[in-house]
């Protein structure tokens, strides 16, 4: 069974920057074989898509995150990443990577195409 393993949340004030990793263990072709995506959960809201790749490498972004978010990966490291700029208090969440074997382009955006997940990394955006 795949894991992965998210790291690289923390605080940070209204305009910073993160990075998110998302490192998959128990399949070395993960990241290369599966649609990916991020995202992310708000006290009291339902979990939001963020962003995803798919297996041809086609992105997707909720209009939330557009030009500020970008889903990155490395098949040599097994590694998906995100990459937050311009951070907004209304970013402030839980972030989940995960993995699905079941869809392409903005469809990837869907939670429910998705069964193996992380275990999330805390993201706060302080104003």
């Amino acid at each position: 069974q795949v894991q992965l393993v998210e790291s690289g949340g923390g605080s940070v004030q209204s305009g910073g920057s993160l990075r998110l990793s998302c490192a998959a263990f128990g399949y070395a072709y993960t990241v290369t074989t599966t649609s990916m995506g991020w995202f992310r959960q708000a006290p009291g809201k339902e979990r939001e898509g963020v962003a995803s790749i798919d297996t041809y490498g086609s992105t997707a972004y909720a209009d939330s995150v557009k030009g500020r978010f970008t889903i990155s990966k490395d098949n040599a490291k097994n590694t998906l990443y995100l990459h937050l700029n311009s951070l907004k208090p209304e970013d402030t969440a839980m972030y989940y990577c995960a993995a699905s074997s079941s869809c392409s382009g903005s469809r990837c955006l869907n939670r429910l195409a998705y069964l193996n997940w992380g275990q999330g990394t805390q993201v706060t955006v302080s104003s």
